[in-house]
């Protein structure tokens, strides 16, 4: 059983920067951070394959603010980051983690990002 476990939620204001991580049991060839603002539907965010083979996928409303890359260096704990710059109120939300292998697909817990104006 793969375990996804999300940090580095919290309250900012508007221009500051936070850092989450997604500590995964394993390594998982695609992760992913999504996130569901309030009273709105999950949406993806950013995702990153653990071999590099492809560059990462940014949302529209995120690019060039955030930054998403991994680390293995503890393994086998296989950690992914999601550095946020420049926040906006409208990145309010909860921010996931998700792993996908094939057919499947884990999740972590949640944490909360807040941005006040």
């Amino acid at each position: 059983q793969v375990h996804l476990v999300e940090t580095g939620g919290g309250l900012v204001q508007t221009g500051g920067s936070l850092r989450l991580s997604c500590a995964a049991s394993e390594t998982i060839f695609s992760m992913a951070w999504y996130r569901q603002p309030p009273g709105k539907q999950r949406e993806l965010v950013a995702v990153i394959t653990s071999d590099g083979s492809t560059t990462p996928v940014y949302a529209a409303s995120v690019k060039g603010r955030f930054t998403i890359s991994s680390d293995n260096s503890k393994y086998p704990v296989y950690t992914v980051y999601l550095q946020m710059n420049s926040l906006k109120p409208e990145d309010t939300g909860v921010y996931y983690c998700n792993g996908r292998r094939g057919s499947s697909d884990w999740w972590g817990q949640g944490t909360q990002v807040t941005v006040s104006s």
